[in-house]
């Protein structure tokens, strides 16, 4: 795979988790919400928890550093494609780990999780989601 393929293949990556991590959270919090005291009390550990899903890309980000590093390395040798490989596959298990606490407001929306509480942390997944973006250097 060449150079141009590679990297727009990762731009379809990050465009495809943008989705991914957007319109889950807008589709239940159409759901009407969970009467009970079962949804109140899963609300705010369930916030807490997202906030704690966040720590979780601490080491996915420094595996991105290297891989990163080790691309910019490779270019225009023959250990290109495979660095170019090796980047999307560690780019798109940090972008999973990164998506976790908007997935996270998904299921807390219909249990009553206030929606600035959504919010935050879906601009928490998006920040990480520009994170992860791949830099102009590696053209």
């Amino acid at each position: 795979m060449n150079r141009t393929a590679a990297r727009r293949q990762l731009s379809r990556d990050g465009w495809l988790y943008l989705l991914f991590i957007v319109i889950p959270v807008l589709i239940t919090s159409q759901l009407p919400e969970l009467a009970g005291r079962l949804g109140e009390r899963l609300a705010l550990p369930l916030f807490v928890i997202g906030l704690a899903t966040l720590f979780f890309n601490l080491p996915r980000f420094t595996a991105y550093k290297h891989a990163l590093i080790a691309t910019e390395k490779a270019l225009s040798s023959d250990a290109e494609p495979a660095a170019w490989a090796a980047l999307r596959a560690i780019r798109l298990r940090a972008l999973r780990v990164a998506a976790l606490p908007a997935w996270l407001a998904a299921i807390g929306a219909p249990l009553g999780l206030e929606p600035v509480a959504q919010l935050l942390l879906v601009c928490g997944s998006l920040a990480l989601l520009v994170l992860y973006r791949v830099p102009r250097q590696l053209q």
